[in-house]
């Protein structure tokens, strides 16, 4: 599993990067240095949801009925700090609910994610005053090719309906959550629409391979947007 940080010259490639890092890296709107608006309110849980589907991608976890259960796979010496974190929050012989396990870490994800991206040297946060002692944060990207590349090749798997199998598990779990959580940065209303159908089996493949995730993000999301 990926390391957690290292230094500038020797930082991972984003392609390397655990889902939920990439998944932030995707939600960056690299002109304004800032997130995506209409996604903040369930970033947290889409985060969380991205860790989740990481870790059993890895073999860390799995459904066991219905329910996140761990598994019997060690978690390497190298495993991501938040994903260790969210692998922590089901304990051994003790299974939760897929709800609860994204529900244990939403509102801290965000800030840790990105301290993570910076201490990695993926992102630079300046702090730029507006007017008297408010202060506007600018977030950029060290990466913006390689951010790039990755929103172009997730997006093309979309807009030219390729085979749900011929896309990797992960990036169909970036498409699902992104479409799920109306990330602006990936996909416009249009194209939502135009594309429903491949959006669609996407979404199958990731509901087929990783049962209960979709189902429990849903509750999260509804949660975060009712409130």
């Amino acid at each position: 599993m990926m390391p957690s940080s290292g230094p500038t010259g020797s930082r991972p490639t984003v392609e390397t990067l655990p889902l939920p890092h990439r998944l932030f890296l995707l939600s960056l709107q690299e002109e304004k240095g800032r997130l995506d608006a209409d996604s903040e309110p369930v970033r947290g849980s889409l985060l969380s949801a991205a860790a989740v589907a990481e870790l059993r991608i890895a073999g860390l976890l799995h459904d066991r009925g219905g329910k996140a259960g761990r598994t019997n796979t060690p978690a390497p010496a190298t495993i991501d700090p938040f994903l260790a974190q969210v692998l922590g929050d089901v304990p051994p012989d003790q299974p939760r609910s897929w709800f609860d396990v994204l529900e244990s870490r939403w509102d801290k994800a965000e800030r840790f994610v990105q301290e993570q991206l910076a201490g990695a040297g993926h992102i630079t946060i300046e702090h730029h005053q507006v007017f008297g002692p408010i202060r506007r944060k600018k977030i950029v990207t060290v990466d913006p090719a390689q951010v790039q590349a990755l929103r172009s090749r997730i997006r093309d798997a979309v807009r030219t309906d390729s085979a749900p199998a011929s896309v990797s598990l992960g990036d169909a779990v970036l498409t699902t959550l992104a479409v799920d959580g109306l990330v602006g940065t990936m996909f416009r209303w249009r194209e939502l629409r135009t594309h429903k159908p491949a959006i669609r089996a996407l979404a199958d493949r990731v509901e087929q391979e990783l049962p209960g995730l979709r189902k429990a993000l849903s509750y999260s999301i509804a949660l975060r947007r009712s409130a």
